[in-house]
């Protein structure tokens, strides 16, 4: 046997040809984007079992018209096409409750108009006349509420009273909110005259209690390329087990014998102070936590949703770029009176909180962005104040490396005999050295380093240990310190100007 694993004693004549695509592949990794979310009773798939979803229609089919999950991929769908994206159904808590609000029509208008109801941030226009009693006004919003099908509630009217209650148990529904004419009298909403209204406190339901069991789930999803997940829930409880999921340890997808990666986006709803405390309890370098203002009329599961996607969709393409000025699309900001300014915003992102920002830099978009794209990770394993995995970049770029590495060395050696630097052998045969493999590491460092994932090759190669183990003759030890390329995230601009230059310098 020469450079072919055709053996010797073959003695039919003629060619033999033997394909070996060692040499051809190029670095690939599928990247696919994992909803987690609740389904409602009209669903129509299986509970914890992961579904590839492609239309809105799919998905209402699958989960349920109104239900989290489907309503995830709605607003997700809107923000990255270009990522398969898999849903999965996760069922209430058994012994949860769910989360409900009440519209009180406090008075009869006396003028005919449009009341411009928003739901969950979806506008539900009701027609109203100038006879209507404050009873036949709960009547028309019970009965539009209850037209809409893909909202994330039910309504009934009993009187001058409009309850409203979550289609599913568990603390997730206290993200819905309820209130009128977002936009406001330039925006062409406005209460009709006469017409008064009282929402819940803080135009949002409440009193839903639980926390989904992710135990059957998670088995489910098994080491498959989940690289963004959107998790919308966001108490300590669901954070721990999917940070253990996704963690470092032995069991964990990022440690050293699962090796499948991935990255869990998530979002909070809260005021300034209660986010910048709850910031402080979390510690995960798996887990990006979205802040939000608590009058964005979007839920919580769905600017996760958007946060995920433009995640998804910067990353797949480029893993190092940050993800600074994407849009948030699907979702509501808070109106401008009530958004987080600057110094608010700094001091979230330093205790862990993603941030986000609508108009901040000027104009009128009314579009919510990406500000940074912080993880929760703030001290290291001894409670020391630590910066090593603080970006959503810096993971997403060691994912695309160590991916293609694992790649590259399977593809080149992948049934290999082991022998010392400088050992004689014949060409081709399947024998590889330290040095060998030293070398294709280096080869693949300078073909990531045109990629725009790393930088200072000759720093690199300077520190690469390829060796032979001293006490396990068949493996090799590889101690690999690369140098991953970072983000342009600040101009820092000293504006020495002038009045006058003096004519001496003209000169």
């Amino acid at each position: 046997m020469g450079i072919t694993t055709i053996p010797d004693n073959y003695k039919i004549p003629g060619p033999n040809t033997q394909f070996d695509p060692s040499q051809a592949g190029t670095p690939v990794a599928p990247k696919w984007m994992l909803l987690v979310g609740h389904p409602t009773a009209a669903a129509n798939v299986p509970p914890n079992k992961a579904v590839a979803c492609g239309t809105n229609a799919d998905a209402d089919i699958a989960f349920g018209p109104g239900s989290m999950l489907a309503r995830m991929f709605k607003t997700a769908f809107k923000g990255v096409t270009s990522v398969p994206i898999i849903c999965l159904p996760v069922p209430e808590p058994a012994a949860g409750v769910a989360a409900t609000g009440t519209i009180t029509v406090a008075a009869a208008p006396t003028v005919a108009g449009t009341l411009a109801l928003y739901v969950a941030g979806q506008l539900v226009p009701v027609a109203i006349v100038s006879a209507d009693t404050t009873a036949t006004v709960a009547t028309k919003i019970a009965a539009a509420i209850q037209a809409t099908t893909d909202l994330p509630v039910t309504a009934t009217a009993a009187g001058a009273v409009v309850t409203l209650t979550c289609k599913w148990k568990g603390l997730t529904g206290n993200s819905v909110t309820v209130l009128d004419s977002y936009l406001g009298t330039y925006g062409g909403e406005q209460l009709p005259v006469g017409l008064a209204l009282t929402y819940p406190t803080g135009n949002l339901l409440a009193g839903g209690t639980g926390t989904p069991d992710f135990t059957s789930a998670i088995a489910a999803i098994g080491d498959r390329p989940y690289k963004f997940v959107g998790l919308p829930f966001h108490d300590s409880g669901s954070f721990a087990v999917w940070d253990q999921e996704y963690g470092f340890t032995d069991s964990g997808r990022w440690g050293p014998y699962r090796q499948s990666y991935g990255q869990i986006f998530s979002a909070r709803r809260g005021t300034y102070a209660d986010t910048f405390l709850w910031g402080q309890s979390n510690n995960s370098a798996l887990i990006s936590p979205m802040g939000f203002e608590t009058q964005s009329p979007s839920p919580g599961w769905e600017w996760t949703a958007a946060y995920t996607a433009a995640a998804a969709f910067s990353i797949n393409a480029y893993p190092a770029q940050p993800l600074q000025t994407l849009p948030l699309i699907g979702v509501l900001p808070a109106p401008a009176d009530y958004r987080w300014n600057k110094a608010q915003l700094n001091s979230l992102a330093q205790v862990g909180i993603a941030i986000q920002g609508t108009d901040i830099y000027g104009g009128s978009t009314n579009q919510p962005v990406i500000l940074r794209e912080q993880t929760a990770y703030q001290k290291n394993a001894y409670g020391q104040a630590d910066n090593a995995y603080e970006l959503v970049t810096t993971l997403a770029t060691l994912d695309e490396r160590y991916t293609r590495v694992r790649q590259s060395l399977t593809n080149k050696f992948p049934r290999h005999a082991l022998a010392n630097d400088g050992t004689k052998f014949g060409t081709g045969k399947p024998i590889v050295t330290p040095l060998m493999i030293k070398g294709q590491m280096v080869s693949d460092y300078r073909a990531m380093e045109l990629d725009g994932l790393v930088e200072n090759a000759d720093l690199y190669i300077a520190n690469l240990s390829v060796t032979r183990s001293a006490t396990e003759q068949n493996t090799v030890e590889i101690l690999d310190p690369p140098d991953v390329v970072n983000q342009l995230r600040r101009l820092n601009i000293k504006a020495q100007f002038r009045l006058q230059f003096p004519l001496a310098a003209a000169a």
